[in-house]
């Protein structure tokens, strides 16, 4: 029952980078601080894979194939999510998806295209 709002995705060239946004505007700051946030992804072919995640104290994990490019950070005050994508590859080509889990339930967002193109 909580509205997640991802920005628009993207044609990207590989080693390019792009900005995913994340807002859940029907929460108030003090509710959106008691969801741990997180990213995910699909590509074609493959399963749903968590990309990255962060808790309201900035405790953050990450897929190992993602590491050292991608960054997660949130804004409470902003009510906000974001990954930064570095260095994209070709692989990294998938829908993106805004996720909030609170008392091990999930919220998902609908979900955006990110293509890398070669």
């Amino acid at each position: 029952q909580v509205l997640l709002e991802e920005s628009r995705g993207g044609l990207v060239q590989p080693g390019g980078s792009l900005r995913l946004t994340c807002r859940t505007p029907r929460l108030i700051f003090s509710v959106f601080t008691g969801y741990t946030m997180g990213w995910y992804r699909q590509a074609p072919g493959k399963q749903r894979e968590l990309v990255a995640t962060i808790t309201s104290g900035g405790t953050t994990t990450y897929t190992d194939s993602v590491k050292g490019r991608f960054t997660i950070s949130r804004n409470n005050s902003r009510k906000t999510v974001t990954l930064q994508m570095n260095s994209l590859k070709p692989e990294d080509t998938a829908i993106y998806y805004c996720n909030a889990e609170q008392n091990g339930k999930d919220n998902w967002g609908q979900g955006t295209q990110v293509t890398v193109s070669s």
